[in-house]
């Protein structure tokens, strides 16, 4: 049996390689849009777009300097000092409401023996109030400078913020131990003065150990 045949008669269904063919258009060339290479001069970098010519070195451009990057330290310490500012805030509030009342109080039991004693607390009560008032206002612009800028004035004022809230809890520690300590208390009042120093100790542990102290001054972080 053979293969099916197409084609005129006497014809082979495959091509002599011997047979010519018709010749087709000449070349003219690459398409319009087609950008054929270019030389450029020696150290010249090919425009944009246009690759470089074959066997010319494609010349090394620098990349821009990386700034350094903030230590997470001090990252910590300012989110530290305005968490710190917010819960003396609150504090303050509180301290400032129990000074109001102890004036009511005390205005309205005149010559009662207890009433000098009671002032006196109150008037010490609002001036602490303004004090850690201050002290917030302290935290939140020192955190935001610090944050900011790398000057040594910037660390110096985040470090004392915190340390005035170190002081300030210490404070209130023998404040109350000497008016209301006690065997029953002095576990109370201990707890609540190291919840109000735990933040600012830690921040100042960032500051002052590390790359929190280097980053400022212009050192660079190692």
């Amino acid at each position: 049996m053979t293969a099916p045949h197409w084609g005129p008669p006497g014809s082979s269904p495959w091509a002599d390689p011997a047979t010519p063919t018709e010749p087709g258009l000449p070349y003219l060339g690459p398409p319009p849009t087609a950008q054929p290479y270019a030389a450029y001069p020696p150290g010249q970098p090919a425009p944009y777009g246009h690759p470089a010519p074959y066997g010319q070195a494609v010349p090394w451009v620098p990349l821009p300097e990386r700034r350094p990057q903030r230590p997470g330290q001090v990252i910590t310490a300012a989110v530290l000092a305005f968490a710190q500012a917010g819960v003396v805030l609150i504090a303050s509030l509180y301290l400032w409401f129990f000074a109001s009342v102890a004036d009511v109080a005390v205005a309205q039991a005149d010559g009662v023996h207890w009433s000098a004693t009671v002032n006196a607390l109150a008037t010490e009560g609002s001036v602490l109030a303004f004090v850690q008032v201050l002290s917030a206002v302290v935290l939140v612009a020192a955190g935001v400078w610090a944050l900011n800028t790398r000057r040594r004035s910037a660390w110096q004022l985040l470090v004392a913020a915190h340390a005035l809230q170190v002081v300030l809890a210490g404070y209130w520690v023998v404040r109350l131990l000497s008016e209301i300590g006690g065997f029953d208390t002095e576990g109370a009042i201990v707890s609540v003065a190291l919840f109000f120093a735990a933040g600012p100790l830690v921040g100042l542990g960032m500051l002052l150990l590390g790359a929190g102290r280097r980053w400022f001054g212009g050192t660079a972080q190692a």
